[in-house]
């Protein structure tokens, strides 16, 4: 007895039978049940012994587990446990922790400008001590040679040579130095303020009084130019000289 088709129940004979998912089909008959395109041993796909084709073939999705009392139970103790780690890290690291920070090139730059900053100051710092130290030097000195009875130091006594003769040193010709040619048009021209020694190759050396010409501003704190006086040309900080 021939058996019947899965799809319309009627007689499959065997010229047109597909066994196939544990069923009986008609060749045309074997279709996808969501397209009705039709399907072969090849190309088929079978899902709850039903035939699909691989566009429609049902996906698994995933499945949202609620919180019973159990589960509840284990996250509880699993963070317990953590919160116990945690505890005992801390107490081995604790007086020992410390931050690494990279050396990134940002971080490079940011030092040495600080570097240079703090150089500026303690410049600024030396002569201001100097001139007030020389300052109080002055005084100290007038101070003691306005005191009654107490004679003026050999450096302000004048000698009986000095008082006698006066000498007008004559002021030697100063010769008219030559007139530099004018700068061209939208240069720009620096001079340097302080000594600095190139830190890195891209860099450019210059001493206190150097005329930095070419000069193209690169950022707020570098610029770049070239050194009139060694011909060399580089980067250099901003904070090191003055517009001319």
């Amino acid at each position: 007895m021939n058996p019947l088709c899965s799809k319309c129940n009627l007689v499959v004979y065997p010229t047109e039978k597909i066994n196939c998912l544990d069923k009986y089909w008609h060749t045309k008959c074997f279709r996808c049940e969501v397209c009705n395109m039709s399907l072969n041993m090849k190309n088929y796909k079978g899902f709850e012994k039903r035939p699909y084709c691989n566009a429609h073939y049902p996906r698994a999705n995933f499945t949202c587990v609620a919180d019973t009392p159990e589960n509840i139970r284990l996250k509880q103790q699993s963070k317990m446990q953590s919160q116990v780690l945690y505890k005992e890290d801390f107490e081995k690291n604790r007086g020992k922790s410390f931050t690494v920070v990279t050396d990134t090139p940002e971080l490079q730059r940011l030092k040495k400008s600080q570097d240079q900053v703090s150089n500026i100051k303690y410049h600024e710092e030396f002569e201001k001590s100097k001139t007030s130290h020389l300052h109080e030097e002055v005084e100290r000195s007038k101070t003691q040679h306005q005191q009654p009875g107490n004679p003026a130091p050999a450096a302000f006594q004048p000698s009986a040579a000095s008082q006698n003769y006066h000498y007008d040193p004559v002021p030697e010709p100063v010769r008219p130095a030559a007139a530099a040619p004018p700068p061209s048009a939208g240069q720009k021209r620096y001079r340097a303020v302080y000594d600095y020694a190139a830190a890195d190759e891209d860099e450019v050396s210059f001493m206190d009084g150097d005329v930095i010409v070419d000069v193209q501003q690169i950022d707020e704190g570098w610029m770049y130019g070239r050194v009139e006086r060694t011909g060399q040309q580089g980067m250099l900080p901003a904070n090191y000289v003055e517009a001319i």
